[in-house]
C-alpha cells in the first residue's frame, strides 16, 4: 500500500474518531463555564498571533535557503549581524502579548473566583435584586456523591438537580482522601478535602441532564464515581424536590456513617429528611457521638488549651468506632468531650480555669 493511500484512509478514520468526542467544554450549559470557554478561546488566539508566524517563517526560511537553491546563495552575508527594525518587531510583539495575556488573566481570575458570589446570569443579565442561591451541600465519599439540600431538608445520592438561571452556591467537602468535583457544562472543577470546606457560585442557563465526575483520582471506584445534574424550570425543581420527599427516609448519622463506607457504582438514592446540623459534623469530623468536633478542636487550642487538668478529660472510642476506623486497643486516646465549670458571673471555664 503506498503512502498516498495509507494518508487518504488515515484522515477518514480520524475524522470518524473524533465524531464521537463530546465537546462540552466548547459548549457549555452555565455562564461561568461559557466564561470560562471564552478565556481558554481568547488565550489561544493571542498565542497563536506570535505561533503561526513563527512556524510559517521557520518552513518559508528552510524551503528557501535550501541548499539546492542557488539563487539564495547570493543573498548570503556573512558580515550580517544586527537590525534594529527586526530587534523591535520580535521583542514588542511578545511583549505585548504577556501584556495583554496578564491583563486578561489578571481581571478574569478575580472575576471568576469559585468563592465570589455571581452577579450574574448570563451576558448582560445581571442577578436580580433580592435573589436567593439554591444552597447545595457537597460531600464526595468513597466512591460516590452526596448532596443535601438544606434549604429544602433533602439529601441524594449520585443525583442532584437545580432550577435554570437560579445562582448556585456550592460547600464542598470530603469523607476520607482528596477529590474533585466537577461538572463540565457548569463551572470548573473545585477540590474537595476533608475537614475543609471549599466553595463554587455558578448558574445553569439551559434545561438538560448533564454528567458530572470526580477529577482527581482517589482510588479502586475512581472511574465509576460519577453523577447526573439536572437543569430544571422551577415548576420540574419542585416536582423533584416532591419526589424526593417521598422517596426516601431520614439521612441521620448513622445511616450517614454506613454510606461514608467505600461502595462502587453505587445506585441512585433519596432521602426525604436530613439529621440537623450533619453537614457541619461532616465538614468537622464529628458524625460519632463521642468525637469531639473539629472547630471546637480549634477554638480550644486558640484560647491556649486545656492545660495539664485537661489530659485527664479524654474519652476511649466505643467498640464499634474503633473497629470502624480499624484502631487497636493500645491507641491513644483522644478528646471526646468537655467539662466545663460557670463562674458566679455564669462565664464558661475550662478544666485549667481558662474562660471559654
Amino acid at each position: 500500500m503506498s503512502m498516498k493511500m495509507m494518508r487518504g484512509l488515515l484522515i477518514p478514520a480520524l475524522v470518524l474518531l473524533l465524531s464521537g468526542c463530546d465537546a462540552v467544554l466548547i459548549s457549555p450549559a452555565g455562564d461561568v463555564a461559557r466564561q470560562q470557554r471564552d478565556l481558554i478561546a481568547i488565550s489561544v488566539v493571542l498565542m497563536l498571533i506570535i505561533i503561526i508566524p513563527v512556524i510559517a517563517m521557520t518552513l518559508l526560511f528552510a524551503w528557501k535557503y535550501r541548499e539546492s537553491n542557488k539563487a539564495a546563495h547570493a543573498e548570503y552575508d556573512p558580515e550580517w549581524s544586527h537590525s534594529t527594525v527586526l530587534e523591535l518587531i520580535v521583542w514588542s510583539a511578545p511583549l505585548m502579548i504577556i501584556i495583554a495575556l496578564g491583563a486578561i488573566t489578571w481581571t478574569s481570575t478575580h472575576k471568576l473566583d469559585p468563592y465570589r458570589p455571581l452577579d450574574q446570569i448570563g451576558p448582560s443579565r445581571p442577578v436580580a435584586e433580592g435573589t436567593k442561591p439554591l444552597v447545595v451541600e457537597v460531600v464526595a465519599l468513597d466512591w460516590k456523591w452526596l448532596f443535601l439540600y438544606p434549604e429544602q431538608g433533602i439529601a441524594t445520592v449520585n443525583e442532584m438537580a437545580a432550577p435554570v438561571d437560579r445562582p448556585i452556591e456550592f460547600h464542598i467537602t470530603a469523607s476520607t482522601v482528596m477529590n474533585a468535583f466537577f461538572v463540565p457544562s457548569l463551572a470548573g472543577m473545585i477540590y474537595a478535602m476533608p475537614g475543609m470546606e471549599t466553595k463554587l457560585h455558578a448558574v445553569m442557563n439551559k434545561t438538560g441532564d448533564f454528567e458530572g465526575i470526580s477529577a482527581n483520582y482517589s482510588g479502586a471506584g475512581f472511574s465509576d464515581m460519577r453523577f447526573r445534574f439536572h437543569s430544571l424550570s422551577n415548576g420540574d425543581f419542585d416536582t423533584w424536590v416532591a419526589k424526593v420527599r417521598a422517596g426516601g427516609g431520614e439521612l441521620g448519622r448513622d445511616d450517614y456513617l454506613k454510606l461514608e463506607q467505600p461502595s462502587e457504582r453505587e445506585p441512585v438514592r433519596y432521602f426525604g429528611s436530613v439529621s440537623k446540623g450533619l453537614y457541619d459534623r461532616i465538614l468537622n469530623r464529628c458524625v460519632e457521638s463521642n468525637r469531639m468536633c473539629q472547630n471546637e478542636m480549634m477554638a480550644l487550642d486558640k484560647q491556649g488549651g486545656q492545660g495539664i487538668v485537661g489530659t485527664y478529660n479524654v474519652a476511649s472510642p466505643d467498640a464499634a468506632t474503633r473497629s470502624r476506623l480499624g484502631l487497636s486497643e493500645a491507641e491513644k486516646r483522644y478528646v471526646g468531650s468537655l467539662c466545663i465549670s460557670r463562674t458566679d458571673d455564669g462565664v464558661a471555664m475550662s478544666p485549667a480555669g481558662r474562660p471559654l
